[in-house]
């Protein structure tokens, strides 16, 4: 084994033959597939927009069932409503625990003055929650309910992002994982399309919004690089859904909407975003959602609690050392005690000294006058 020091102080071995712990990251996927994962996923659009059909889509499964046609006489419902639904769903032996929060009444009103507050109430009260949980004295069993990521579904209107959008991302950006997608993009041509996502982004980067992106490090090898630079570039996602099978000219079945003019495939990158949507959410940055709603909007969201209900941290709890360096600080307070105790003990030392000295003179003052005295005394007599 050879060892090499870095700037840090941190020794780095080299090891000389196998030992095992490489091992470790198979324990933890063995341990990960045996408990089964959570995801929760938040849609927000107007009615209409396609929501249900999306995640439906997207997941390959009847997530959102059916909806029921309102009577013409019934009175639309008023406000926003926050629902969840939750489905056990499994694929190669993984079991994912899905749970989809929906926002029916958002956009839906002519006046959608504060729409996003019932929204942002839910996401905090889930934060709330986790918090309380955390500060339990068991806390073996935590429920984690989290938002994990919003889809925002953004209106194929071809111009720019309206004021119900601009405010509903400047509200929650800072509270969960944004992903704005341009719903319904079959209602836009190829170059409208490409000039609509150019206002949206240039939209948000006015605004100061802050969507979820997918970053690469050192670590991650040239394929996976490639593959989040090809996914930022179709940010916002344009995509189409559909659960149902239309039949191909070439005779295969395929999922998509079929139109005079043509077909247009769910799954054809060539036609929409759907697939690198789907690739981002599921196949390969779902943990890193996970751990970005974990490590920094909600620890943000905490801080933030915490302060606000006075709570001061105090830096010295808890803080890295380094052994050596607080040896030689207890050394330094023991001496710097003894030093005070010796001038404490030579201040007293002196004073009982002085003292002394100060009852000895006086003594030897009342000796010198007797003794005066006496021999006054003996004068006289003769």
């Amino acid at each position: 084994m050879k060892s090499t020091s870095g700037n840090t102080g941190v020794q780095k071995k080299k090891m000389n033959g196998y030992v095992g712990f490489s091992n470790y990251p198979n324990q933890v996927h063995r341990r990960s597939v045996k408990r089964g994962f959570n995801f929760t996923l938040m849609v927000v659009g107007e009615s209409g927009i396609g929501k249900s059909t999306l995640i439906n889509t997207l997941f390959d499964t009847k997530i959102f069932p059916d909806r029921e046609e309102m009577p013409p006489s019934a009175e639309p419902v008023k406000g926003v409503d926050v629902t969840s639904m939750s489905a056990d769903i499994q694929e190669s032996g993984v079991k994912l625990r899905l749970t989809v929060v929906d926002t029916p009444g958002f956009g839906d009103s002519i006046n959608n003055e504060d729409a996003w507050q019932p929204i942002l109430e839910n996401i905090e009260s889930r934060f709330d929650a986790y918090l309380a949980q955390e500060n339990r004295v068991n806390r073996s069993k935590i429920s984690d309910n989290r938002i994990d990521a919003v889809i925002y579904f953004i209106k194929p209107t071809g111009h720019c992002l309206r004021v119900i959008d601009i405010e509903f991302m400047k509200r929650l950006h800072t509270k969960v994982n944004l992903i704005p997608i341009v719903a319904k993009a079959d209602t836009l041509t190829a170059s409208e399309l490409e000039q609509f996502k150019a206002k949206i982004l240039a939209d948000i980067n006015y605004h100061g919004i802050q969507i979820f992106k997918p970053v690469s490090d050192e670590f991650d090898d040239p394929e996976t690089v490639a593959e989040n630079r090809e996914i930022l570039s179709k940010i916002p996602f344009a995509v189409v859904g559909s659960e149902k099978l239309v039949e191909h000219p070439n005779g295969t079945m395929v999922r998509g909407r079929s139109y005079p003019w043509g077909i247009i495939e769910v799954e054809s990158e060539e036609h929409n975003d759907f697939i690198k949507l789907r690739q981002m959410l599921l196949r390969s940055h779902m943990e890193e959602l996970k751990d970005t709603t974990d490590m920094v909007l909600y620890e943000n969201y905490r801080t933030q609690k915490l302060l606000s209900m006075g709570h001061v941290q105090d830096n010295n709890v808890f803080r890295e050392f380094n052994p050596l360096v607080q040896v030689e600080e207890e050394r330094r307070a023991h001496e710097g005690k003894m030093q005070k105790m010796e001038g404490e003990m030579a201040a007293v030392f002196q004073q009982k000294v002085q003292e002394k000295e100060s009852k000895l003179k006086l003594s030897e003052e009342e000796l010198y006058a007797r003794h005066k005295d006496m021999k006054t005394v003996l004068e006289k007599q003769r």
